[in-house]
């Protein structure tokens, strides 16, 4: 594969990791009711809705075309999401599916910060940037365990 191309699949990746992100906390905040933890969601909802806007920029201007999440990706996860916290819609519950949506979030991440020499270094920074927005999610998300 091209450097070009390497590229584009590399923000594609970053952009549908943020957008993973992003669907989980809209799918699973209506099942909130602690209000603590809803805050924190919608606080993390604005931040990777910042970050999806300035990769959605970034692709613009380098013509390059977003690609969704799978929609049948999109289902398993809003099923998963839904019965989970029909089950339990606990603080404790909801901490934890959260953390660990974001921890294959930062696993993700970091394979690809781990290999940033391939990456341009727009490409770079976005990488670190949303791995550094999802670690610190990580550890607010711990303090409801």
């Amino acid at each position: 594969m091209d450097a070009k191309n390497y590229n584009e699949k590399a923000i594609n990746d970053v952009y549908k990791n943020a957008h993973i992100a992003l669907q989980s906390i809209s799918d699973l905040l209506p099942a909130v009711t602690d209000d603590d933890i809803k805050a924190e969601l919608s606080d993390q909802y604005e931040g990777y809705e910042k970050i999806i806007g300035e990769i959605s920029t970034f692709m613009a201007e380098n013509n390059i075309t977003p690609k969704d999440i799978n929609p049948f990706k999109k289902a398993i996860m809003w099923t998963s999401i839904k019965m989970k916290s029909l089950v339990d819609n606990s603080r404790n519950q909801i901490a934890e599916m959260m953390i660990n949506g974001t921890v294959m979030g930062i696993n993700e991440l970091k394979a690809m910060d781990n290999e940033k020499e391939n990456l341009d270094e727009k490409t770079a920074e976005f990488v670190k940037k949303l791995l550094d927005l999802e670690e610190s999610y990580e550890q607010r998300l711990k303090k409801f365990l």
